[in-house]
């Protein structure tokens, strides 16, 4: 059975819990980097990533983006929205439909 993760900073993924989301906070790119790739190798279906967390993780998102799963999913942490998450979505609609239809 897959999983749903939710990774970024210890303020912006700890309501996640709540919903029975696994949590995993992280302070800097080498932990984040490293807590995605096992995340990514793991049992997880879906992976919520803050906007700041992605930032450290781009490289690293950009290879899973052409597998099935995990579908990687950008979100608005604590520090506000950077307008990241909209682009990717409008980049990924823009693959599937093969123009830019939003």
């Amino acid at each position: 059975m897959y999983n749903i993760a939710v990774l970024g900073d210890r303020d912006s993924v700890l309501g996640f819990a709540a919903l029975g989301l696994d949590i995993f906070p992280v302070q800097d790119a080498a932990q984040a980097q490293q807590q995605f790739r096992r995340l990514a190798g793991g049992s997880y279906a879906v992976i919520y990533v803050t906007e700041a967390a992605a930032e450290w993780l781009q490289e690293e998102i950009d290879k899973v983006r052409v597998q099935l799963t995990p579908a990687v999913i950008l979100i608005p942490g604590t520090q506000g929205n950077t307008g990241e998450g909209m682009r990717s979505v409008h980049r990924s609609v823009e693959q599937a439909v093969g123009s830019d239809i939003l």
